[in-house]
Parts: C-alpha cells; sequence; structure tokens
C-alpha cells in the first residue's frame, strides 16, 4: 500500500497530512491521526495501511511546526485552540461532518480537547500514553515542578526559548536516538528518568543509547526518515507546543473539570512514563470519560505505542473504531 500526500491550509498555515491513496477522496469514515514530540505524520506507517484495508479513510496529519506543515516563529502560532483549529479545518477540507479523532503523546490532548471543543465533529476519540485530564484549578508548571522537588521536569526545562534547541542540535542523531530509546520499552528502567533534570545540567545527560544503534522497534530506514525531517526543520516547533502549556491552562479556564462525552479508548504502555505518572487520571476516568469504551495498558510497551506494539495497538484501534457502528 502506497502513501497519498495532501495540503490543506488553515488559518492561512499550511497543514500536511498522508493517507492511503487507495482510499483518497472515498467516502470512507474518516480517521484523523495525530502525532507528538518529537515525531511526524510517519510515526503512524503501521496504521494508515491497517485502518484503510478494513474499509476507513485514515489521515494523519504533521502537526504543525513539523514536517512539511507551516512553522510559525511565534511561540502563541502553537496554542491548543490553533492546533485543534487545524483538526477542524482538515475535516472541513475532506468533507467529513465527522470523524474519530485519534492522539499520541502531544497529539493525545489535541485529540482530547478537540472533542470537548467540538463534540459535534468527532465520532469517537481515542488518547495514547497520555490519558484524558480536565483542566483543573493548579497551574501545570507549579505541579510539574512541586512533582520535581530538586529537580526540573522536562516540560520546565523546555520553557526557555532555545535552550533545549541548542542542546539537542548540537549532535541531533544522538539526541534524537537517545530519546526514543530512553522512552521505549527498551530502556533500562533501574536508571533514573530522562523526565528529570538536573539543574544546570541537560535532557540529554541522563539518555540511554541502544548498545549497537539499534531498536528493535524502529529500522535504520524509519530513524533517517525522522533526523532528515528535524535537521530540515530543527525542533523548535516541537517545542513550543510546550511553550504554551500555561496559555491552554488560561485558555481552558471555562471547561475547568470537564469531561469528554464522546465514546473514548485509552491506550498505553505498562513501561511509559506518562502513562504511570497519569495514574491517578486513569482512575478517574470513570468521571472524566462517561463514554469510555476501553482503558488498555499494553505489556511490553514503551511510551511509542502505536510504534512499539503496532499489530495490538491496531487490533485495538479498529475494534473501537468499527464498534461505533
Amino acid at each position: 500500500m502506497s502513501f497519498a500526500h495532501r495540503t490543506i491550509l488553515s488559518s492561512g498555515h499550511r497543514i500536511h497530512c498522508v493517507e492511503a491513496r487507495e482510499s483518497v477522496d472515498s467516502d470512507r469514515p474518516v480517521v484523523v491521526l495525530i502525532h507528538g514530540f518529537p515525531e511526524s505524520w510517519y510515526s503512524w506507517r503501521h496504521q494508515i495501511p491497517a485502518l484503510a484495508e478494513v474499509g476507513f479513510r485514515p489521515l494523519a496529519i504533521d502537526v504543525r511546526g513539523y514536517g512539511r506543515s507551516a512553522a510559525p516563529p511565534d511561540a502563541e502560532a502553537y496554542a491548543m485552540t490553533a492546533l485543534v483549529g487545524d483538526v477542524v479545518a482538515l475535516l472541513d477540507d475532506v468533507d467529513a461532518d465527522r470523524a474519530v479523532i485519534i492522539g499520541h503523546d502531544w497529539g493525545a490532548p489535541i485529540a482530547w480537547t478537540t472533542a470537548l471543543w467540538r463534540p459535534d465533529r468527532v465520532r469517537g476519540v481515542v488518547g495514547m500514553s497520555v490519558p484524558y485530564n480536565p483542566r483543573g484549578d493548579v497551574e501545570p508548571l507549579d505541579a510539574f515542578r512541586a512533582l520535581a522537588g530538586d529537580e526540573i521536569f522536562y516540560i520546565d526545562h523546555f520553557q526557555q526559548p532555545g535552550l533545549a534547541e541548542s542542546e539537542a542540535e548540537a549532535d541531533l542523531a544522538s539526541w534524537l536516538r537517545g530519546f526514543y530509546f530512553s522512552a521505549s520499552a527498551e530502556c533500562d528502567f533501574s536508571k533514573p528518568s530522562m523526565g528529570f533534570v538536573s539543574p544546570g545540567g541537560r535532557m540529554s545527560d541522563r539518555f540511554q543509547q541502544p548498545a549497537d544503534g539499534q531498536m528493535a522497534w524502529m529500522t535504520d530506514d524509519d530513524f533517517a526518515f525522522y533526523l532528515g525531517e528535524f535537521e530540515r526543520t530543527g525542533l523548535t516547533g516541537g517545542f513550543n507546543r510546550y511553550r504554551n502549556i500555561t496559555r491552554d491552562h488560561h485558555q481552558l479556564s471555562a471547561w475547568r473539570f470537564a469531561p469528554v462525552t464522546v465514546p473514548s479508548l485509552f491506550i498505553g504502555g505498562d513501561r511509559d512514563g506518562p502513562t504511570i505518572l497519569g495514574a491517578r487520571a486513569i482512575e478517574n476516568f470513570g468521571t472524566n470519560l462517561p463514554n469510555l469504551v476501553g482503558s488498555h495498558i499494553v505489556e511490553n510497551c514503551g511510551h511509542w505505542v502505536q510504534q512499539e506494539q503496532p499489530e495490538e495497538v491496531n487490533r485495538l484501534l479498529i475494534d473501537f473504531i468499527t464498534g461505533l457502528g
């Protein structure tokens, strides 16, 4: 199965997406796939053909700031309001009244918030690795600082413009490989987590590297694709998403403790830090996701669930979407 590329405009910004060539311009039910950091549409390479083969029309976007999508220079251009707008613009472009929205990592909050703000456009929503946790009263950075204690949580570390960029650009290949490996099920979990940074240190100080440079779930060609994308675009667009976390909190004030009411699904990995840190949010799914269809923790799986365990993830997604009718 081959891929087809599509470009749309959202508020004047170019948004690139990829779909199965066989499903282009079809009237199949639309499924939007939203990647996280530091990834691209390519992180859904296993899901696009699987979903298309059973009759859906999967559309995997490059989130703004990534790949072939526009990368506005101002950090506020990456606020949640803008990213939800990009999803809705895609639905309008393909004449889809409603769609299933699936997000992984930072794509998960985009998916959850799209379902929260525009339930009229969402048939169902799936979050991977990052569980739905409604906007509360505590400022996110205050919560992260309390969690980190004497250290610095990585999201806080990313706040200063240019700091994380300069660290990554010093050796982009090593930085990316270490980031991917250290958040996967293959890393040594007895070592300190890369999610916390020593004061004055670098996030990469705690990166682990695969002994032979190989990862079981990512081929050399896969890694080369990601590396090529970020060598071309840089990482500022991705980091700017993190730099809106306080702005997002304020913009979500009207949705304080609001549940996502459309049918929902959560998938996480049993060896994934964000899934483990989100245990309380998962416990509260009964209140916050009243139409939850399933919550699945995949065994022997790290953060990159749809890449590390594609067959199991594909099965869960197809069962969920098919069950929506």
